[in-house]
């Protein structure tokens, strides 16, 4: 059976999964909700040398909360957290949260990216956008939601190329579902430097990408960083969600996102930089015993072959902005 995709190829395809996503377009940056409608089994993998979250730690295996309300993805670097302050207020509204005595408090993990060096940028004056951001993402999750410069990723960049927001799914032959987001603010690049051709082309399903330029016969230069971004610290970090619809404990969530991970290796060269807060979140909305160890390895294959390809959509769907090209603009009459 050939490989194939949800009906949308985004992580909404996933039962219980919804995207919401609102931006700050004067300052070229956004947020990016990821909402379970029921809370869900959760975990997170973070291997970027310049990482910004919240509520991480509580996300480890053997901690006391094994199930979360949503993730949050925001542009704006540390100021970009407050955007999950904002949702918790929406969720609190309409009666979402973890139970503590008579009171409930909704656990909203969230991962930043920085944006504030964009190109055109201009700044906020008085109280920073994100908490008004998070909140009005919430009230507007959906299953569909727009790709490129969205969310999160308005303010994105992949290498020398505008970044932003990608998602794809992808559905398992025994019935489950994967899907991804993820917001590409990358040093690294998404594209080899002799062609701009994408590393994880291969991996695309059918009509999934443009076609794809050639492979030069000459070698590849393996210390060709031209594509790549300034070497600013802490200036970059890729961000993501994947979701399941089976039922892996928060061990097995564990193990999901480590596995996901090689997604971004597999479509960004060099990742996990110093420069990077590269983090993926993952979230389980099934129902059930806990996933087998075999069926967990076919569940974290397909979570990192899906973020690779989210990667890809997300550089693809990205429009020029402030000066900073697409893929379309340098590559695509090479193909």
């Amino acid at each position: 059976m050939a490989a194939r995709a949800g009906p949308r190829n985004l992580i909404t395809d996933v039962p219980g999964i919804l995207v919401g996503q609102a931006e700050d377009q004067a300052g070229i940056s956004g947020t990016t909700v990821v909402l379970a409608e029921a809370p869900a089994v959760a975990s997170v993998d973070v291997r970027g040398g310049a990482p910004g979250g919240r509520e991480t730690e509580l996300l480890a295996p053997g901690t006391l909360v094994d199930r979360i309300d949503a993730v949050v993805l925001s542009g704006g670097s540390a100021f970009g957290l407050d955007a999950a302050a904002g949702v918790m207020d929406w969720l609190l509204e309409i009666g979402r949260g973890f139970t503590v005595g008579s009171v409930r408090v909704p656990i909203i993990p969230a991962a930043i990216l920085f944006d504030l060096g964009f190109p055109g940028r201009q700044p906020w004056a008085g109280e920073p956008p994100y908490r008004a951001l998070g909140r009005r993402a919430a009230a507007t999750a959906a299953r569909d939601f727009a790709l490129g410069n969205s969310g999160a990723g308005l303010g994105a960049t992949a290498g020398r190329l505008k970044g932003g927001i990608g998602s794809a799914s992808f559905a398992l032959g025994d019935g489950a579902m994967v899907g991804a987001i993820v917001a590409v603010n990358a040093w690294g690049s998404a594209v080899r430097s002799d062609c701009g051709r994408f590393w994880a082309a291969d991996l695309a399903l059918a009509g999934e990408i443009e076609p794809q330029p050639a492979i030069p016969e000459a070698a590849l230069d393996l210390e060709d960083f031209s594509q790549c971004g300034a070497a600013v610290p802490g200036a970059n970090t890729t961000i993501a969600v994947v979701a399941t619809d089976a039922a892996p404990d928060k061990g097995g969530c564990r193990r999901l996102a480590i596995m996901a991970q090689d997604g971004l290796a597999r479509a960004i060269r060099p990742v996990h930089t110093p420069f990077d807060g590269d983090t993926v979140f993952v979230l389980a909305t099934g129902a059930g015993p806990p996933v087998e160890p075999a069926a967990l390895t076919r569940l974290g294959s397909a979570a990192a072959d899906c973020l690779a390809r989210a990667v890809m959509r997300a550089v693809l769907a990205a429009e020029p902005l402030g000066g900073v090209p697409n893929w379309r603009q340098l590559w695509h009459g090479a193909a």
